[in-house]
């Protein structure tokens, strides 16, 4: 494998950038100074606020759920969707390996433990069929719902995350939940803008959340979103991330447990700016994509990871894929893209090698070890 080659075709792909380039950082170009402003010389810069509740019927419009609640972090929104999806203490949620630590923490927070999955190549997330063979040596139905014979634990959900954007294979998972009863909830944190076979991530499951980190397609600085297309927990996700507050002019009563989890209006106000401009980013995303993908064709040693078939990706970072899994190559090409100025960066460390969770349930996840030493993310920001 040739990293000087492969470097020269990144930096082509980029237009030979004389200055260093982030891997992701976000484009402000809209109304975003317009709409932060208001808020600022209103006063209505917390929980409380018009753009608020703008930003979600923004969102539930663009994505096609009937409902979206916006909360301040991914994370935040996981946690309630899994509760929403009725994960208890002592449950176990199946998930892939390969993801971001939220999907296994936001699991923690319920007193939940994390059960980790195997990947595929062709999307880089949860394989339905190498799960379906699993579920089948492992899976025990009684009344009560689906149980671990292994560790007697209950089995409350599924959480397919959508890795860098790329839709996992959705209708089979989802028939496999449909099978075995368990809900289906998506980590689409990093997916706003995809879409399987025409409808958007995040529609498929029971609930599913969305990111807006800095450094997402989207970002409202810090930023989470629930969906769901089910009225009654669309209400219920609103209730308990306002600290479950009954609605009084002046008193101040809660029915329940909840959490200080609303996401406030100045966030929302950069994230009804930017979702005015998201059809432009994800074009500008695609375009990208393709200089990526002729910058290093016929490239020995080498691919640019493409969208699975039937979906549209918004790749949100892209992929340099090398042919074999090889630590070192993957390190050395690393080096080299960091080195000419051009932030790149591995998958993250897969959540079973964690010491925190190196004592979880899992299943053989030998693809997952490999596409580790094989994964490559080099710049992605919509305004190269």
């Amino acid at each position: 494998m040739n990293i000087e080659g492969i470097v020269s075709a990144v930096r082509k792909a980029l237009g030979n950038p004389e200055k260093p380039v982030l891997l992701h950082a976000p484009a402000f170009n809209g109304n975003e100074w317009k709409y932060v402003k208001e808020c600022i010389d209103t006063g209505w810069v917390s929980s409380a606020g018009s753009y608020v509740t703008r930003f979600e019927q923004d969102l539930a419009r663009f994505t096609g759920a009937k409902h979206a609640v916006v909360t301040v972090n991914g994370t935040a929104a996981l946690h309630i969707a899994l509760k929403l999806a009725g994960v208890q203490a002592g449950d176990e949620v199946l998930m892939p390996s390969l993801t971001f630590i939220a999907t296994a923490n936001a699991t923690s927070y319920c007193g939940a433990i994390p059960h980790f999955c195997d990947v595929e190549v062709r999307t880089l997330g949860m394989d339905p069929g190498k799960l379906a063979d699993y579920l089948k040596d492992i899976a025990v139905s009684r009344d009560e719902g689906v149980y671990n014979r292994l560790t007697q634990r209950r089995i409350a959900a599924v959480v397919p995350m959508h890795t860098f954007g790329h839709p996992v294979d959705l209708p089979s998972l989802l028939r496999l939940c449909q099978q075995y009863g368990i809900p289906l909830v998506e980590d689409a944190a990093e997916s706003l803008g995809s879409y399987y076979d025409g409808t958007h991530t995040g529609r498929f499951g029971r609930l599913a959340i969305l990111s807006f980190n800095g450094n997402k397609t989207l970002t409202t600085g810090g930023g989470g979103a629930i969906i769901t297309d089910d009225a009654e927990l669309g209400a219920r996700a609103k209730h308990i991330t306002t600290t479950a507050k009954l609605p009084h002019a002046w008193e101040f009563v809660h029915d329940e447990v909840g959490y200080n989890y609303r996401m406030p209006n100045i966030n929302a106000a950069l994230g009804c700016a930017q979702l005015e401009q998201l059809p432009a980013f994800l074009q500008r995303k695609r375009e990208l994509a393709t200089r990526y993908q002729e910058a290093l064709a016929g490239m020995e040693g080498v691919s640019v990871f493409r969208e699975p078939v039937n979906c549209r990706s918004n790749y949100w970072l892209n992929v340099l894929l090398l042919d074999q899994a090889d630590l070192q190559m993957r390190d050395a090409l690393l080096q080299g893209l960091n080195a000419a100025g051009l932030q790149s960066r591995p998958v993250w460390r897969p959540m079973h090698a964690l010491s925190m969770y190196a004592a979880c349930p899992r299943m053989d996840l030998s693809q997952t070890q490999c596409l580790a030493s094989r994964i490559v993310n080099v710049p992605s920001s919509a305004f190269l």
